[in-house]
């Protein structure tokens, strides 16, 4: 379940900013058709701190129904205050989830320690498994690898999200982790490199608009082939890059819209993509498509 290519979900919305229930299956769909590992849904990419709750137990209860088992359902969770997190934590059993993303607390900054009883508290509530989800430049927080391979030591706790693009760090994880606790990278530019390094897959922007083609290259990453890997990555590097020209999700959601998937709405405060920005994206877009398989066929 924690290995491969996992997807970070964009959440699709109509003109009003209402849910897109019809988008959402279409989404769906094209990932299991390209062998996707696994969806996260209400995610940082999937605009979780603008969704209400019910909103994301529609998408899981409508996910879990048109995925049936097919790859594997996680809901992404988090918040500032240990006792309400847990609460949330609680309502996702309904929906049959097979894991917990789970975020650094943001804004508040805890210690080491706080950070470790803020995910003990929420692994103790939980009933399928954790991952921890590092991302620093969000949070304002770093989770430690120390802190990490103690609350490894939890038996919920099972997987972290690293979104560091340093790879240094994603061998400390792998040196002081037990071997079967997965490391996933958080950064699709160095994603390869990091399961090169020992991680096990990603959990990624960049498959929303390209999933074969990640899928195809944390297969030969994972199989240790580096030069496949390098020759996989070397179109896509472009659109790693640009799908971050602004504020995650707004360059995905764009290109999205660009292959006709969703409508290209967006909730304030984050806005549509810059006129002046959309060349560059429409252009790493055109190279990273040539190459995966779902989405030429999409638009044959």
């Amino acid at each position: 379940m924690f290995s491969g290519s996992l997807v970070a979900i964009v959440t699709p919305m109509q003109g009003d900013g209402a849910l897109d229930l019809e988008a959402w299956d279409r989404l769906l769909e094209l990932h299991t058709a390209a062998g996707t590992k696994g969806v996260i849904v209400g995610g940082s990419t999937g605009e979780s701190v603008a969704l209400h709750a019910s909103e994301q137990d529609l998408l899981l209860e409508r996910a879990r129904q048109r995925l049936a088992g097919r790859m594997a359902l996680i809901a992404g969770v988090g918040g500032s205050h240990t006792a309400r997190v847990v609460e949330r934590v609680g309502r996702f059993d309904a929906h049959q989830v097979d894991a917990l993303l789970v975020v650094t607390p943001a804004y508040n900054r805890p210690t080491q320690e706080g950070l470790y009883r803020h995910f003990a508290a929420i692994a103790a509530a939980a009933k399928v498994p954790v991952v921890l989800y590092n991302v620093p430049s969000r949070t304002a927080v770093d989770l430690l690898p120390l802190t990490v391979a103690r609350l490894a030591e939890l038996p919920r706790i099972v997987a972290i999200k690293e979104a560091v693009s340093n790879i240094e760090r994603i061998r400390e994880l792998v040196r002081v982790l037990p071997a079967q606790f997965a490391v996933l990278s958080g950064d699709d530019a160095t994603a390869s490199e990091a399961v090169l390094a020992g991680a096990k897959g990603v959990i990624s922007v960049t498959a929303n608009v390209v999933p074969a083609a990640m899928v195809a290259l944390m297969d030969a990453a994972a199989r240790g082939e580096r030069a496949l890997a390098e020759q996989l990555d070397a179109p896509l590097m472009a659109l790693h890059r640009e799908l971050g020209v602004e504020s995650n999700p707004i360059p995905v959601k764009w290109a999205l819209a660009q292959m006709g998937l969703i409508h290209p709405s967006i909730r304030l405060p984050l806005t549509g993509l810059s006129a002046a920005l959309q060349p560059r994206v429409r252009a790493a877009l055109r190279a990273a498509q040539s190459t995966d398989l779902t989405t030429k066929a999409l638009s044959a």
